[in-house]
């Protein structure tokens, strides 16, 4: 995942409008009373009556929309080992906390981070990828995320991190990478099984595409791609499902997945594998529900204007 450096917008924070509030995103088990940011916060923002971005038809394109599926990147493994998702863990302020080595320095907290030979890794403990490290403080309701992370006794190692308030709506400084290539959090972007058990989700999706552009927009903050070709589409992006899609026939996780897309939509977070929904895995999905997502491809949403929810 490229960490390429960039000064594109220097974008100040500033809550919503009161027409695109929302609630406060969902609790994660075991949290207590933290959010996963403020409800005024922009992952948080029913979208779905904001008008179609100009550029839409040449972004969809540009993503094989017509071609691609929708694949969900996360489910029931089977194997705890192996995560099939995004993992995350909460505990609590007397998890020992340790300093890493960032490859990006520059542009990460530098902690300490709760990380231990305990935490979750994104594919597992022996994987390779992004191995992502997810973890919620609930004493102090702060987010702390890890790309590339490594856990060693002797001294671990990640690509970058960064460390987010689940109460306040502040944003990466402009520029900056996070433990993903747009400067965003990424526990916000997932799609949980706790959520859709209790009937619906509450804010955006996050999802990836093979090629982005050299740009981002609100409320990214990084861009992870050399090319300046305008039908590529820039990190920050945010779409939906169009609202003339039928639902009804899908099974019922894959449903309430859909009726978030609808409202809430998703960001591009990342380069990767084209039209993949990221979440945490779960034991109690139903993979075969979930993989009727596939029934869908790019072509049935739409790029949303967010121009209304900039500052």
């Amino acid at each position: 995942m490229s960490r390429a450096l960039a000064l594109l917008l220097l974008l100040p924070l500033a809550p919503l409008a009161s027409s695109a509030r929302a609630a406060a995103g969902t609790t994660p088990p075991g949290a207590g009373a933290c959010p996963v940011f403020p409800a005024d916060n922009v992952w948080n923002a029913d979208i779905s009556q904001l008008p179609v971005d100009p550029h839409s038809a040449q972004w969809l394109a540009s993503m094989n929309a017509g071609s691609t599926n929708l694949h969900p990147d996360f489910g029931s493994s089977g194997d705890p080992s192996a995560p099939y998702g995004i993992p995350y863990t909460v505990v609590t302020d007397a998890h020992p906390k340790v300093s890493l080595a960032f490859q990006y320095a520059d542009e990460s907290d530098p902690g300490p981070y709760p990380f231990g030979p305990d935490t979750p890794i994104e594919g597992g403990q022996n994987a390779s990828g992004d191995r992502h490290a997810l973890m919620v403080d609930a004493s102090t309701c702060t987010l702390y995320e890890l790309y590339n992370a490594q856990y060693s006794p002797s001294g671990s190692t990640a690509g970058s991190g960064a460390i987010w308030s689940l109460n306040s709506d502040a944003l990466r400084p402009a520029t900056w990478t996070s433990a993903d290539a747009a400067g965003l959090p990424i526990l916000p972007g997932l799609a949980r099984y706790d959520e859709v058990a209790a009937g619906s989700i509450d804010h955006a999706l996050r999802f990836t595409a093979p090629r982005t552009r050299r740009a981002y927009v609100y409320p990214a903050r990084h861009y992870a791609s050399d090319s300046t070709e305008p039908s590529l589409p820039p990190m920050g992006l945010r779409v939906r499902l169009k609202a003339s899609v039928n639902i009804n026939s899908f099974p019922p996780q894959t449903r309430v997945v859909l009726e978030a897309l609808k409202r809430y939509g998703m960001i591009l977070a990342d380069n990767g594998s084209p039209w993949y929904i990221s979440g945490a895995p779960d034991p109690g999905w139903s993979n075969d529900d979930l993989h009727s997502l596939g029934r869908l491809t790019g072509a049935d949403f739409e790029v949303v204007d967010t121009s209304h929810l900039r500052p």
